[in-house]
């Protein structure tokens, strides 16, 4: 018997081809019936003020350094070596107090010298002196002729002389031995020491510092801008960094009338003659000049600016969005800057998360507060107004 083959039928191609096709306009169609997803607008939250003119502070800040206003350069009247030194920096001292001694044995012997040659001419003296009583009565008795006794007279006159020369020398030699002793004519403090023990040093350089107890003073620096500005100012105000709460007045006392080479600013001694113990020499004070402003000004927080390309712009709210518009800085009033132009009174601008915005953001505003830090109902309006603009936009 024949064996039975089984033949599998197959469909043409062409029939693949087709139902492919119609698979594919199938979902094409399908997706043709489902609606774009809409984009939603990001809005962002902000802090904002609304610019308000005002005669504010206009204040300048500048640290320095806590100095008695007399601070003396002691140093020995006579050259020598140093061998002892009695203070160290900080040393509270009294008038008289000794601080520095030198090598006495040269000086001793100097003045053992003088003393030597004091005696001597005294006793020549003595002796012309006898001499010459002698030969007064000689003459009186006409032993003796007039030109004997005017010799006699003039050999007492010169030891004299001597005598008194002498005497000189040994005071000032007297003088000289004191001279090995460096003590303080003031009642003060030891701010510095600029020779130790075995150095050779010349007269009168400067070996130790001391600072006299008294009135205080803080040494500034002062732009070159500012001289002219701050020289005016009577209102001066200093604090330390250690007591920054302990204000205390101060008086411009001294202005130096030529900049610094290195700095270009120019020194300013700060007197404040009602500090208290607390403020010690050595300390950093700051000293602030205070005055109002002739014309009302407008203000804004530090944190408001914003560097686009090189120049200082601010973000003004308009309409829920925001726009980048430069302006120029007048100056400072402590935390805050004075903006001379580019933004008007009334209009608000963002405060915080100035560096997440860009031209045209969408923004919700947290918080307005006029200029002046407080609440007004020229913010109250602006913050309804810009919210009601920002839920206009998410309609549209």
């Amino acid at each position: 018997m024949a064996p039975i083959i089984h033949r599998h039928s197959r469909k043409p191609l062409s029939h693949l081809k087709s139902t492919a096709v119609v698979a594919f306009a199938v979902v094409m169609a399908l997706a043709g019936c489902s609606k774009p997803v809409e984009k939603t607008a990001e809005i962002r939250p902000v802090r904002a003020i609304v610019l308000a003119p005002d005669n504010i502070d206009v204040m300048a800040e500048f640290p320095g350094e806590v100095r008695a206003r007399v601070e003396s350069r002691l140093g020995f009247r006579i050259a020598g070596k140093i061998v002892s030194r009695k203070v160290d920096v900080g040393t509270e001292v009294k008038r008289g107090q000794l601080l520095m001694q030198l090598d006495p044995q040269d000086l001793k012997l100097a003045q053992a010298q003088a003393n030597a040659g004091l005696k001597a001419a005294e006793s020549n003296r003595d002796l012309a002196k006898a001499e010459l009583k002698r030969y007064q009565d000689l003459r009186e008795k006409n032993f003796v002729s007039q030109a004997i006794l005017d010799s006699k007279e003039t050999a007492f006159k010169a030891a004299q002389a001597s005598y008194d020369q002498a005497l000189a020398a040994y005071r000032n030699q007297s003088n000289q031995a004191g001279y090995a002793s460096l003590v303080s004519d003031v009642d003060g403090v030891v701010t510095a020491i600029d020779a130790e023990v075995g150095q050779v040093v010349g007269a009168g350089t400067p070996v130790l510092r001391v600072a006299q107890t008294g009135e205080k003073e803080i040494v500034i620096a002062i732009p070159e801008d500012k001289v002219d500005v701050l020289r005016k100012v009577t209102d001066v105000k200093v604090r330390t960094w250690a007591n920054p709460n302990d204000v205390v007045p101060g008086t411009l006392r001294e202005l130096s009338p030529v900049a610094d080479p290195a700095t270009r600013t120019y020194a300013a001694k700060v007197s404040i003659p009602d500090a208290s113990a607390n403020i010690k020499l050595g300390m950093t004070g700051y000293v602030t000049f205070s005055a109002k402003s002739q014309n009302a000004m407008l203000k804004l927080p530090l944190t408001a600016l914003f560097s686009d390309k090189g120049a200082t712009s601010v973000w003004v709210v308009e309409n829920g969005g925001v726009k980048l518009v430069p302006v120029q800085v007048a100056g400072s009033a402590g935390n805050e800057i004075l903006v001379a132009s580019g933004v008007a009174p009334g209009q608000t601008v963002v405060t915080a998360g100035v560096n997440q915005l860009k031209p045209g953001q969408k923004v919700k505003i947290l918080a307005a507060e006029s200029a002046s830090g407080r609440d007004s109902p020229v913010a109250a309006h602006a913050v309804k107004a810009s919210a009601a603009a920002a839920t206009a936009g998410d309609a549209k």
